[in-house]
């Protein structure tokens, strides 16, 4: 056990690596809202900003709620669930030269805001190659999914959003696999992400898990090669796929992942990507699942999540607030384990029943 002097040098280790990093985001976030004013002043024919009809939290609760993700995520790292966060955002010219091209891109996110302009990736060389669903320019940004400028910029946008915890959220995810790989040899067990996108929490998987060699599925090409560069050196295999067709044999994987992906699914396509999830599991694997949270979760949370959406385009996010998720996945065959929420985020584990021999 920890002496009280190892628990406050762990704890101030901590500390000096999130701080600096979330007033990052925060610096980023601000100076982005800042720039927005400035351009809806000089626009007299800005819309006002939307209200909720719902509770929304005051700062003062999201800074709490922010403060309690992290507290948690120490905790963690105490109880020897995964090690001390390594967030590898790059080097320092690395960051600085992808902060220079994300307030370059703002003009262009700010003007497909203000006309609602969301269907440029939906064009002759992409329309035979992806779904219609996925042809969008979600959350506004250039080139969707499906360009290498996306790719560049998608992880710094995700943590301008979430105010610098988007990896935080992530790391909550390896609590049920720890729990699950508990006295196994992690070199026998499989573990596949759907969704990898740029392969963020296929590092965090491999930083907690070494023994592991997981697999990473997105239907980008161009986030894999991102992920390709991210996780250069680690042990893990990426592969373009649709998730509504995973390239995996039939009870090949003991532990399945997704990340922040059903809430830009249509309806019918979560129920088809489940059964896949369903299918890919070995008898007693785990799904784990990370997504927003959904109407009710939180209270006074409900009003962000009603915003959301027009603030970010994400078509399919309204009716992923109202889906009942234990009844989606109980259709496919999987069984809930666990349920708890994560700032605004919710991690959920399903196991897929043992077979009855009798």
């Amino acid at each position: 056990m920890a002496s009280a002097i190892e628990r406050l040098g762990l704890r101030a280790n901590y500390g000096l690596r999130q701080a600096p990093r979330v007033a990052w985001y925060l610096a980023h976030g601000y100076a982005m809202g800042q720039l927005r004013q400035l351009a809806e002043a000089q626009d007299p024919n800005a819309a006002r900003p939307r209200k909720a009809s719902r509770p929304t939290p005051d700062r003062d609760r999201l800074w709490r709620d922010l403060a309690g993700l992290f507290a948690r995520d120490l905790a963690n790292v105490e109880a020897g669930i995964y090690p001390m966060p390594s967030d590898h955002d790059g080097s320092l010219p690395d960051r600085i030269d992808r902060s220079r091209a994300f307030f370059l891109d703002l003009p262009e996110i700010f003007k497909r805001r203000k006309s609602e302009a969301h269907q440029e990736v939906f064009n002759d060389d992409f329309r035979s190659k992806f779904p219609r669903y996925y042809l969008q320019n979600f959350h506004y940004q250039s080139g969707g999914y499906l360009t290498e400028g996306s790719a560049k910029l998608y992880d710094l946008q995700v943590e301008v959003l979430f105010n610098g915890t988007a990896n935080a959220m992530r790391r909550q995810a390896l609590v049920p696999i720890h729990d699950a790989l508990k006295g196994r040899d992690q070199r026998k067990v499989a573990l596949a992400d759907v969704a990898c996108g740029t392969g963020r929490f296929l590092r965090l998987v491999s930083d907690a898990f070494p023994g592991l060699r997981p697999t990473g599925i997105d239907l980008s090409p161009t986030y894999i090669e991102e992920a390709r560069r991210h996780l250069k050196r680690r042990r893990a295999r990426l592969m373009v796929a649709n998730a509504e067709a995973l390239p995996l044999p039939d009870d090949s994987q003991d532990v399945v992942t997704t990340i922040f992906l059903y809430h830009e699914l249509p309806p019918k396509v979560r129920r088809i990507v489940a059964a896949e999830f369903a299918r890919v599991l070995k008898p007693g694997g785990l799904l784990v699942f990370v997504d927003s949270l959904q109407l009710g979760d939180v209270e006074d949370y409900d009003g962000l999540l009603e915003l959301f959406p027009s603030g970010f385009h994400e078509p399919f996010y309204e009716s992923y607030t109202r889906e009942d998720l234990t009844v989606l996945f109980g259709e496919a065959g999987l069984e809930p384990v666990s349920s708890r929420t994560a700032f605004v985020s919710k991690v959920m584990a399903f196991a897929k029943p043992e077979r009855n021999l009798l």
